[in-house]
């Protein structure tokens, strides 16, 4: 787990046949109140757990774990995550907790072809990705968790139920796979996608002052252009309608 901040933490996803989302730890240590966001895919659970106890994290003293979204390289390990975690809270948008709750699992696979496949694979039952929300977030909202300040943003495009972090004062920008690096941004052909609400959110985003990029996948950007996000949005503009 590599140190990005005082209070922000980066475990690189370990990529297979699919791609195994990044996992981001938030909280000050003094504060001995720390996030998870996203969780990764199934099977890495283990790894990133062993990743937080490295710097010193006890497991008990993470509190939450905010999914930016609920595709299956993001929660695919979450169910086994919890079970190491019991006492963790749950935050989802509410688009998307309320699919999880029902356990309307549309919104993992995207597809039903990429259910059919990964329940094959993976020996997942109907209700593996079926559990209780303990929060349900709306965009808007303002958390002050582990002695530090993050803002909620909805993002919808990729999946209808994205949200991002930002941290206004170190101007840190957690996006899930809205947006890369590299000019690149998240796909938007699975369940719940739409382009144009991609190019609305992008537009958005792009009024934020971003320092540091913290992505869903690829590599992380740790000197922001001012101009990055608008330039990777009028690129894909076309697309996006």
């Amino acid at each position: 787990m590599i140190k990005i901040a005082e209070g922000v933490y980066f475990i690189q996803g370990m990529d297979e046949m699919i791609p195994d989302s990044h996992v981001y730890v938030i909280g000050k240590k003094s504060s001995k109140d720390f996030t998870l966001i996203d969780a990764g895919l199934m099977g890495k659970e283990n790894y990133k757990i062993q990743e937080i106890k490295k710097i010193g994290i006890e497991i008990e003293d993470i509190k939450r774990i905010i999914m930016t979204h609920t595709h299956l390289d993001h929660i695919g390990c979450l169910p086994e995550i919890m079970k190491q975690i019991p006492a963790a809270e749950i935050w989802i948008h509410e688009t998307e907790a309320e699919m999880i709750e029902k356990g309307d699992d549309r919104s993992v696979y995207g597809m039903d072809m990429f259910k059919s496949l990964f329940q094959m694979q993976h020996s997942l039952k109907d209700d593996h990705f079926t559990f209780q929300v303990d929060k349900k977030l709306s965009g808007g909202e303002t958390f002050e968790i582990g002695g530090m300040t993050w803002e909620i943003i909805h993002i919808p495009g990729h999946s209808a139920g994205s949200i991002a972090l930002y941290h206004r004062e170190k101007k840190i920008l957690i996006p899930g796979d809205t947006v890369y690096a590299d000019n690149s941004i998240g796909r938007f052909d699975l369940y719940g996608a739409n382009a144009s609400a991609l190019n609305d959110s992008l537009k958005k985003l792009s009024e934020l002052e971003v320092k540091i990029l913290l992505p869903g996948h690829n590599h992380i950007v740790e000197d922001v252009s001012p101009d990055y996000i608008s330039k990777t949005t009028g690129y894909w503009a076309p697309q996006l309608v």
